[in-house]
C-alpha cells in the first residue's frame, strides 16, 4: 500500500512541477495598487494586460464609494447562512430580477462562485438518462460538470457544425432508449482563443433536433452585445439560449455570477443546486455592489465603447504588424508566435523587466509544441498610448525571437 503523500511528492502535476521555479513571477504573480492599466509587479509599475476588468469598473468612483459604504453599514456577514434557511433579503432578489431582465430572461438565480456554478449547475440539471453534447475547448468548469454526469456524453469539435450534428444524431438515438433529454452545452466567448461559440447555429439546429441549450457567457456579459447583455445578443438569438450564465469575475469586476432561464428552471435550480443550498448567502456589500456595476453597464454605454476602441486598435494593430491573432472575434486577445518553451519564458522575462509590459504565457498542451501564445485582455482602462507603446514592445520582442537572442535551453536570471 502506498501513502497517498508519496504519490503527490512524486508526482506535482503539469504545472506543479515547476512550481519552485515558477512560484510568485509565472505562477502566483502579485499585481499590487489599484487595478488599472498599470500596476506594481516586484517593486516596479508594469503596463498590465492580464486582468478581464473589461470595462474598467474596478476603480470606477461611483463603485468604489458604494462598495465602501456597503460594507461599511452591513459588514461581510450579512446576511448570515444559506439563502434557503437565513440569508435571503429584498436586495438579493432585486439583483436577480434585474439581471434577468438585462439578458431578456424570466428570472435569474445569483450563485457565489462562477466557476462552482457551473458545475453544479450541470449536475443540478441532468440525470442519467440524459445526454450532454458539449464544445471540446469548453471552460474547465464545464468538463468538471460533466465529469459529475452519470449518464452518456458527445463533444464536438470546437464550432464545427457537421460535426455537432453527428453527435446530435448519436444523442438523440441515445435517448430514444433511455427517455431522457439533451443538454447542449457550449460558452459565449471562449476565453483563451476568444472566438464566439457558434451560437446563432446551434440554435438553427432546434429545427431538426430537441435540445436545450446552456451557454457559459463569462466573457461576454458586458462586453458583448449592443447593451453588453452578451454573446447572444450580439448573435442575434438570445431568445435561442434556454440557460444562460453569466460571471463578475470578469466585466463586473466582483465576486459571484447568476444563471438566468426561464421561470421553472429557476425555480428547479432554487431548490435543488447543491452548491447554493447548502452555502452561504452572497454577503450585501457584493450584492450592492453588483446593483451599482449592472446600473452602470445600463446607463453608461461609454465604458463599453471604450473597450472596443481600444480592442479594435490593439487588434488591428497587432495585425498590421504581422502577429497572428488566430480566430479571436472578441476582446480576448491571443498572439500566436512560433518558439520553444525556453525561448517563450525568456521573451516574458524581456517583456516584463525590460520593457514594463505583464502579460500571460499559454505553452503546451493549451497549445501546440513550439508555438508560444500571449494572451492580452484589452479593457476600457487602457489608452490607445498603451496601446501604440505595447505593439511596439511586441514588435521589438518579435524580431529579438527571429534573431535567436532568446536562449533556447535555460531560463534566464530574472532581470537580464
Amino acid at each position: 500500500m502506498r501513502d497517498i503523500f508519496d504519490k503527490i511528492r512524486e508526482n506535482r502535476g503539469p504545472l506543479g512541477k515547476y512550481s519552485k521555479e515558477g512560484h510568485g513571477y509565472f505562477f502566483f504573480p502579485k499585481l499590487e495598487g489599484d487595478i488599472g492599466a498599470r500596476m506594481i509587479f516586484r517593486g516596479k509599475e508594469r503596463l498590465v494586460w492580464s486582468l478581464n476588468n473589461y470595462l474598467g469598473l474596478a476603480n470606477h468612483p461611483e463603485v468604489r464609494k458604494t462598495d465602501a459604504e456597503a460594507a461599511a453599514k452591513y459588514g461581510f456577514s450579512t446576511p448570515m447562512g444559506a439563502r434557503m434557511m437565513s440569508g435571503n433579503t429584498n436586495l438579493h432578489e432585486q439583483l436577480e430580477a434585474e439581471l434577468a431582465a438585462y439578458v431578456g430572461k424570466e428570472e435569474a438565480i445569483l450563485v457565489n462562485y462562477g466557476y462552482q456554478a457551473m458545475v453544479s449547475a450541470i449536475d443540478c440539471l441532468v440525470d442519467r438518462n440524459d445526454v450532454i453534447v458539449y464544445d471540446s475547448e469548453s471552460h474547465a468548469c464545464i468538463i468538471d460538470g460533466i465529469r459529475l454526469h452519470l449518464g452518456k456524453h458527445f463533444v464536438f469539435k470546437h464550432n464545427d457544425m457537421d460535426s455537432f450534428a453527428q453527435q446530435m444524431e448519436r444523442a438523440s438515438k441515445w435517448v430514444e432508449k433511455t427517455g431522457g433529454g439533451i443538454m447542449v452545452i457550449t460558452e459565449g466567448v471562449f476565453g483563451m482563443a476568444g472566438d464566439q461559440g457558434k451560437l446563432k447555429e446551434i440554435v438553427a439546429f432546434k429545427e431538426k433536433f430537441n435540445f436545450r441549450l446552456f451557454v457559459d457567457d463569462a466573457h461576454g456579459i458586458g462586453a458583448m452585445g449592443p447593451t453588453g447583455a452578451g454573446t447572444g445578443e450580439a448573435q442575434g438569438c438570445q431568445d435561442g439560449i434556454d440557460i444562460y450564465f453569466g460571471t463578475f469575475a470578469k466585466s463586473f469586476a466582483l465576486i459571484g455570477g447568476f444563471i438566468a432561464s426561464n421561470e421553472n428552471v429557476v425555480e428547479y435550480l432554487r431548490y435543488n443546486m447543491r452548491s447554493q443550498i447548502f452555502a452561504k448567502s452572497l454577503p450585501l456589500p457584493l450584492v450592492i455592489g453588483a446593483l451599482k456595476r449592472l446600473q452602470i453597464m445600463r446607463d453608461e454605454p461609454q465604458h463599453r465603447e471604450k473597450l472596443w476602441q481600444i480592442v479594435n486598435e490593439l487588434q488591428s494593430g497587432l495585425k498590421a504588424a504581422g502577429f497572428n491573432l488566430g480566430r479571436t472575434n472578441s476582446p480576448v486577445t491571443p498572439v500566436f508566435i512560433s518558439g520553444g518553451p525556453y525561448e517563450a519564458t525568456n521573451l516574458i522575462i524581456d517583456m516584463r523587466e525590460n520593457y514594463n509590459v505583464f502579460c500571460s504565457m499559454v505553452m503546451y498542451p493549451v497549445v501546440p509544441k513550439d508555438v508560444i501564445m500571449l494572451r492580452l485582455i484589452p479593457t476600457a482602462a487602457h489608452s490607445l498610448e498603451d496601446v501604440k507603446y505595447t505593439i511596439d514592445v511586441f514588435n521589438k520582442c518579435a524580431e529579438k525571437l527571429r534573431e535567436g537572442k532568446y536562449d533556447k535551453t535555460k531560463v534566464v536570471a530574472i532581470g537580464q
